[in-house]
């Protein structure tokens, strides 16, 4: 089974429950396609931190601004090549309210932008799994609502 895990920076809050519940509900709909880690570090974890908990024979994605965009059916292929490339592990990273360090980024093998905006990384954690769920959807050419 393929492993998704999301190394990201800060921790959502008890005060926002509506992001840990839209985690959850995407977590147990990626059920069937694959396990999911996530791996909160502290927005001050220092480079090496990040680098050391990414997979090392893991697909490794830094999720940031100067990234290559796509929509989502693009993105189902680049799941899929990551998983055949990654040996079924991708490992997707997300900084904090400051980003990625590079060195962080240049552990990753790609970067993915969602769009020249910046998001909260709460916020990204969601975005992310829904469209890794969609993704998967995709993949196993099931019907997903737009």
């Amino acid at each position: 089974m393929i492993t998704v895990k999301i190394i990201a920076a800060g921790s959502i809050k008890a005060s926002e429950r509506y992001y840990s519940d839209a985690c959850a509900e995407y977590i147990k709909r990626l059920g069937r396609f694959c396990r999911v880690e996530i791996i909160e570090l502290p927005e001050s974890a220092p480079p090496d931190e990040f680098i050391r908990r990414m997979g090392a024979r893991a697909c490794r994605i830094a999720l940031c601004v100067e990234g290559k965009t796509t929509d989502s059916a693009g993105f189902a292929k680049m799941v899929g090549a990551a998983a055949e490339e990654g040996g079924s592990e991708i490992d997707f990273v997300i900084g904090g309210p400051d980003g990625l360090d590079e060195k962080v980024k240049s552990a990753c093998s790609r970067r993915l932008s969602f769009s020249p905006m910046t998001f909260p990384h709460r916020l990204m954690r969601v975005i992310l799994l829904e469209q890794v769920y969609r993704a998967f959807m995709i993949l196993a050419g099931m019907k997903y609502d737009r």
